[in-house]
Parts: structure tokens; sequence; C-alpha cells
């Protein structure tokens, strides 16, 4: 069967440069699905995608889908046939519906009778009147947050569409995609290129865009061009450049026509702290900071989209608006100084944090006695967590953090050391944002954990108690990335913490300002203890679970594994890591199935049997060798094991209980557990929910795969 490519092009005003890469990995992920999901064959896809456009070029579409045989079953031969033997309504309706007449039909002998039917072979159709709908739908399934109309039309997308090219092969398909309609005329960089482009087949696309339009439409082609580029003005002028991945791609998202220019700004503002310099020129001007021996420079690498005549003006353009940007930055950075963070305490309480919750000061009240109360007991100093909770909030009333609000923490640090705070407590007020985000990098130091656990835990109990915890993608406050931040502290750190009692802690003191919170009026009742810390705990462990499932825990982790542990709701997460890790040897062990299955088939049993007789297994009740056995077994294995489980030495423990893998599986061979005598049956019973019990000192292992 011919094949020919296809090339797909949505032409737009600007789109948002934060997502255009997602957005281009989705539509070229939506339409070569679409072509597989109506058996359309295709090679590679390849997308394209700029400021002002979205792409997608598949090679080599089949031009028609194959043919399809169809068996469809019909009415009961009973049904589609009177008593002399003429077909029915619904015979002849069925016939009729596939196309054919009655004697074209077959009988099948089926085990619920003999029926009528159909079997024939439909013709494939033509992929010219399946493209237009697949493309539709993969653009109607774009990730876009909130869509916007234009004009007077009733179409819906990220920005404006201002013209759809839409080959096949040299064939443009006909239609209206987003109310535009299909074309081969795209259009190039806005100022290089502006008069319409013509396409002449899709493998000519990705060169014309770049020979005729001034546009390299390939996103890695445009950033390695970008990344090389800035390297090199950045070693003309002295330095290397700062490459963050994040400022790559965005600057990538900006332009077309990549053109890296130099440009310097005045020493004197090189006295800033680094991070303010950064911050001013990455994460605000999008320019690329540059550094010698871990010292920035007076210099920045600046992207235009345009390839100037006169290089020197959108150089001096450059550096004029940076200019005033580090201006305003050291006059924030004096003007904080004049007041030390310690005199900002007092305003806390004038910023809310949340209603119910009441304001910053309340919620820096409860993070110290919290902070405090964690460093006595991971070994930190308790009076310099408490100082260090105090001030962590303050520098988000100052000037620097009003205008960089990303760096909070970071310019608290800088203050407190300028007011001549402790070491400890300075790099505690920066370090207990940490981990910001999925991988960062955790408190270096004992306060610095205290208080990020102590927030961290403060935030997520008070928004479950004034049940505001997260729905669907919804989550304000950020309650996800700050749970696992918590159990990263947690089990990397090897912090030894009861879960349920620190948030009993926590929630203790968000009662009652809550309670005073609603005394202004609220009808709401006090929330209560037991199902809040039983409703963040589950919460909590459910991050646990993705954090092991995507294996961060540096071992392999399945669902099932994980419930086993789950089933005993270990208090620690440091104990559920040592358990799970446990688990995770002891299935390697040869007795791991059969040990697994005995515990299924056990589970079983006394599910069935109820309630569970209280009470050891008695000897004289011993009717059968096997039960002596394991009994016996049980008892002299068991001693070991519970001597290593109460030392946490959970895969000694296991290793010690796989000794009963023998005994266990003769006893399964040849012992009746549900004996006629009520007395025998009930100690059966005590004897194999001790082996049970056994093994639930680590984990419940009849959740785990294997025949009951």
């Amino acid at each position: 069967m011919s094949r020919r490519d296809l090339l797909v092009e949505i032409g737009t005003e600007e789109l948002p440069p934060l997502s255009l890469l997602e957005l281009s990995t989705a539509f070229a992920e939506g339409v070569g699905n679409g072509l597989t999901a109506v058996q359309l064959k295709h090679g590679r896809v390849l997308p394209y995608a700029t400021p002002r456009r979205l792409a997608v070029h598949v090679k080599g579409v089949s031009e028609q889908q194959p043919d399809q045989e169809i068996s469809r079953r019909g009415p009961p031969v009973s049904a589609a046939f009177d008593a002399n033997g003429a077909p029915t309504r619904a015979a002849l309706a069925f016939a009729e519906s596939c196309g054919t007449d009655v004697p074209g039909l077959k009988r099948v002998q089926e085990p619920k009778g003999e029926f009528l039917f159909f079997t024939g072979r439909k013709p494939g159709t033509a992929a010219r009147d399946l493209l237009l709908g697949i493309v539709q739908r993969a653009l109607d399934a774009l990730p876009i947050a909130r869509r916007m109309r234009w004009g007077d039309g009733d179409a819906e997308f990220v920005r404006p569409v201002h013209w759809v090219v839409f080959l096949f092969g040299n064939e443009v398909i006909p239609g209206r995609i987003l109310e535009v309609e299909t074309g081969n005329v795209t259009r190039g960089h806005r100022f290089h290129a502006p008069k319409p482009l013509r396409i002449s087949s899709p493998g000519s696309y990705a060169g014309a865009l770049q020979k005729r339009g001034y546009v390299v439409g390939d996103f890695a082609t445009r950033r390695q061009m970008i990344r090389e580029g800035v390297q090199r003005v950045a070693a003309e002028a002295g330095g290397d450049a700062l490459l963050s991945d994040k400022l790559l791609d965005e600057v990538t998202a900006l332009v077309e026509w990549p053109v890296p220019l130099a440009g310097h700004f005045e020493p004197r503002f090189l006295e800033l702290p680094r991070e303010v310099l950064v911050a001013t020129l990455q994460d605000h001007q999008r320019y690329f900071p540059v550094e010698s021996q871990g010292r920035l420079l007076p210099a920045f690498v600046a992207v235009s989209n345009i390839e100037s005549r006169d290089p020197a003006q959108v150089r001096g353009g450059n550096e004029r608006v940076v200019r005033p940007r580090l201006s305003d930055a050291a006059f924030f950075f004096d003007v904080d100084r004049k007041r030390p963070l310690a005199e900002r305490v007092p305003e806390l309480s004038r910023v809310t944090f949340q209603a119910r919750l009441g304001s910053l000061g309340d919620k820096t009240g409860r993070v110290r006695e919290l902070a405090s109360e964690l460093a006595g007991r991971i070994g930190g100093d308790a009076a310099l967590a408490s100082r260090a909770a105090e001030l962590a909030k303050c520098d988000l009333l100052t000037a620097m953090v009003g205008e960089f609000p990303e760096l909070q923490g970071t310019m608290g640090r800088y203050y407190a050391l300028h007011d001549r705070e402790p070491d400890e407590v300075a790099a505690a007020i920066a370090e207990h944002y940490l981990p910001r985000f999925a991988g960062d990098a955790l408190p270096a130091t004992t306060i610095g954990l205290a208080v990020s656990i102590a927030d961290k835990i403060d935030t997520i109990t008070g928004i479950f108690a004034v049940d505001q915890k997260p729905s669907g993608t919804k989550d304000p406050f950020g309650l996800r990335r700050a749970a696992l931040g918590v159990l990263r502290m947690l089990i990397e750190r090897k912090i030894d913490l009861s879960l349920p009692d620190f948030l009993k802690a926590a929630h203790d003191r968000i009662r009652a300002d809550i309670a005073r919170s609603d005394a202004g009026g609220s009808n709401k009742p006090p929330p209560e203890a037991t199902a809040v810390v039983s409703s963040v705990y589950d919460y909590v462990m459910e991050r646990l679970r993705a954090y092991y499932l995507e294996g961060n825990g540096g071992f392999t982790v399945t669902t099932e594994m994980f419930d086993a542990v789950l089933a005993n709701k270990p208090a620690s997460p440091v104990d559920f890591d040592a358990r799970l890790r446990a688990l995770s040897e002891f299935l390697k062990l040869d007795a791991a199935a059969s040990l697994a299955s005995a515990n299924k088939r056990i589970a079983n049993i006394l599910k069935k049997a109820g309630t569970l007789p209280e009470g050891r297994a008695q000897a004289e009740l011993f009717k059968h060798d096997r039960e002596r056995d394991l009994s016996a077994r049980l008892d002299s294995l068991g001693v070991e094991a519970n001597r290593q489980f109460a030392g946490r030495e959970y895969t000694e423990g296991l290793r010690t209980l796989a000794g009963l893998r023998e005994p266990v599986d003769r006893f399964f061979d040849e012992v009746m557990v549900m004996d006629e005598d009520a007395a025998v049956r009930a100690n059966r019973l005590r004897l194999l929910g001790s082996v049970r019990n056994a093994f639930l000192e680590v984990a419940d292992l009849s959740r785990l795969p294997g025949q009951a």
C-alpha cells in the first residue's frame, strides 16, 4: 500500500513559552496515537514548535486503512424464522443492517444455541477522509489550562490561530481547523520574512522555514544552537555562561531565529548577593549570567530574536533594561538591612496565612514550639530552632522578597547574618523551605531539618483540619510537595519520628488557633484530632507510595509490597523504610513464594472461620505430628525472630522465619484445619493465627501475589 508524508502546522500568535514544549510533545503524540488508533500505518513523528507555531511531520502515512474482516452475530435462528420457515422481521432487519439479504447470512451453532451470522469484508477508509478528525481530536486533547476565543468565532485555543498548513504528500487536505481554512502557506519570521511562504511538500517544510523563513522550527535544534552560541559569547566575554535547563527551554520557546549577544553592567552591582544578581538576570530578564572561577562577572548573554544590522543598538537596549532592575535590587538590599529581622516579627500577625488558621504570626508561634521540640529529639539546640522558626518568615515582609519572591529564605539568611544572628539560625532560615521540588537538596543542618519539618507538618495538618485538603489537580498550599519533603527528610536523614504523635502535637496547637478564629461567629465544630491525624497520615503515606513506586528508594517496590507493609501502619517512616527493605530482601529467598502463599491461605481460612479463638494453641489438643512439628518450630524460631524484630533487624527476623517453610508446607499437605471436633478445629486456627502474627510483625504477606 502506497504511503505519503503528513504535515500539519497550526500558526498562532505568540504561544506561552513555559508550556510550548509540553504542547508540542502532546500534539505530536496525539496525532501519532490517532493514526495508530484508526490503523493507519506510519513512520516517525517529528514535532516542531516555535513561538508562533505548533507543527507535526509524520513520515510514511498509509493512504488507506486495511480492509477489515467483519463478523456480526444476529438473532437466534428460532426467532429469525417463523413456523413456515419464512424470515421474520428480526432476520430481515439484521440482513439489511449488514447490507445483504437473508440467504447471504450464515448459521452458526454456539453453546447458547444456533444464531444467524454475517461475515464480510469492509474496505478500509481513505486516509484523507480521516486526517482532519485525527488532528482535531489531538488539538482538543492538548493540556491547555485556559482556552481563549478571538474575533466573532466560537473556536477555542491557547492563542488566536491565523493559518493552518495541512499537507498529505503534495495534496492539501481541504477543510477547516479552529475555523481557519487549511492550505499550504505558512509564515516565516515576523520581521526577517514577513511574506507568505508556500510549502510544496512535508519533507521540504523544515528546510524552507529555515532557509527562506528565518525560522529554526525544530525545538531541540534551536535549543542546541542557543546553548552553543551562549557559551561562545560568554567565552568571548571572559567567562562561562550559567546554563540552567529551565532557562534554556524558556529562551528557546521565545525566539525563532536566535542571536546571542553579550551585555555588561556596572561592577558595583557585584556587591549584591549572588542569588540577587542571578534572579535579576536569569528569572526576570531571561539573560544568562557569566562567571569565571565561581565568581560572577559584570556581564551577561542575551538571546535576541532578530539578526540586527546594528548589534550595538540591541546590546545597548538590553543593558538599559537590566541597569534599573539592578539599581532597584541594590536599593532594596540597603533599605532592608536598616531594620533587623526581629523587628518584623510583630508584623507577621498582620498577614493572614489562612482564614481559620490565623496569621503568619500564629503559624510562626506553632512552628516555634514544634521545631523546638523536634530539635531536642534529634540532637539539635532547641533554643536555636525556636529562634530560627521565629525569624523564618520575616523576610517575606522585606522589599527585596516583595520584588523577588523566589528569594524567600535566601534573603532571610543574608539579613540574619547581617543582624549577627547565630550561623545555625541563618542557615535554618534558608533551609526551612527545602526541599522546594522533587529531587531538590535537603536541609544540611539539624536546626534546618527541625524547622522545615515543623513548618510543613503545621501546614499539612492545618489545611486538613479546616477541611481544605487538595482535590484533583488543585493544591494551592503545595501539600503534596510538602508531604514528600517531610518523608524525604525523615527517611533520608534517618529521623526516627512517630508521625501520628507529631501530627497530634501539631493539631493540638492548631485546634486552639482555629477555636480562636471561629469565636467570631463560625458555627463549624472544632475538628476532632483522631480523624484529622488519621486523614493526614493516610495522605502522607500515599505520597510515600509514589516515592517508592517511582524508584526513589533505590530498590524495586511493587504496589503489593507497599500495601503489605502499610497494613501494619508503622508510625515512623524510617521504620516503614526498614520493613520495606527487609521485605524486598525476604522475597529473594527460595522460601518466600511458598510462605507468601501460605499466609494468603491462612488469611482466607481465618476470615472464613470468623472470630479467631483467643490464646495460644494447646499441645494437648494436637492430634497430628505435623501440628506438633509446626508448633515446636514456631516456638523455637519465634523467640529469635521476636528479638530481632524488637531491634528492627527485620531482614534477619524474616530470614529466621523463612525456616517455617517446610513445617508449614507439610501441615497444609497432611492436616485438615476444619476438623469435625470443634476444640481441635479451634486449636488449629490458633496455631495458624500464631504463624500469621509472626510475619505480621513486619508485613502482611497475605497481600503479596500468590495462590491461596
